[in-house]
């Protein structure tokens, strides 16, 4: 795969930085991964790679570009200014909306991209596994440690995308009555899935946060990704 740094243009104005994984040879579904508040980090950049390595074209766009942007740290400062982006949650996912929609047209100019486009989200960008099926006829949704996804529930009606949600049953941003909506709604949704695993913690998939990563959690959940969307390689893109 090749990795490198590009700026796509906002369809409201202004410029934003992402980073762009494309495989070596062929062309394969698009995935778009939305960070934690940590922002376009090394684990993304990484999950981004090992996703291009399989054949898929990837772009993981700052979802904070338009406030104090870039990756964070696990400093203390760095955890503080993190914690800070959450604080306005829904309007910064309301408008990061624009954006996912900025980065898929971007994905769909690269001939490494077939035209059917997954999105990623992990932990703060959870609600786009729904948000992007939804709204943008995203082919596929998935969240890892996804947060509040629960608030975006209402949106699954009409949507026929895969919907694939991954937690740990430790993890703190996921209360069990959340846990229990999400059941309740999508029990009837043939094409939703939701696995659990014994032990994990919140932010399971962050390598560079040993207490909180889980390597086997993981690699069980990118090898789901991976599965679901080899699936968009011939079939047509599903619209919400």
């Amino acid at each position: 795969m090749t990795g490198q740094d590009i700026k796509i243009s906002a369809s409201e104005g202004g410029v934003f930085d992402a980073y762009l994984s494309l495989p070596v040879s062929g062309s394969g579904p698009g995935v778009v991964i939305i960070s934690s508040v940590f922002g376009v980090d090394g684990d993304v950049r990484d999950m981004a790679d090992t996703l291009a390595g399989h054949g898929f074209a990837v772009a993981a766009p700052d979802p904070f570009w338009r406030g104090d942007s870039g990756p964070m740290d696990r400093s203390e400062v760095g955890m503080r200014r993190a914690a800070e982006r959450a604080k306005d949650r829904e309007p910064i996912i309301e408008r990061g909306v624009h954006d996912l929609a900025d980065t898929i047209a971007e994905l769909e100019t690269r001939d490494q991209c077939n035209g059917r486009i997954a999105v990623i989200g992990l932990c703060y960008g959870g609600p786009y596994a729904i948000l992007g099926p939804a709204r943008l006829g995203c082919a596929a949704g998935i969240a890892f440690h996804g947060t509040k996804v629960q608030n975006y529930l209402d949106e699954l009606d009409g949507v026929t995308a895969p919907i694939v949600l991954h937690w740990g049953d430790q993890d703190h941003a996921l209360p069990p009555e959340a846990l229990a909506q999400i059941r309740a709604v999508t029990a009837g949704r043939a094409d939703t899935d939701i696995t659990i695993y014994p032990g994990v913690q919140h932010g399971y998939t962050s390598a560079v946060n040993p207490p909180s990563y889980d390597a086997t959690a993981t690699r069980n959940s990118l090898a789901r990704a991976v599965e679901v969307i080899n699936g968009l390689r011939d079939a047509p893109t599903l619209a919400a």
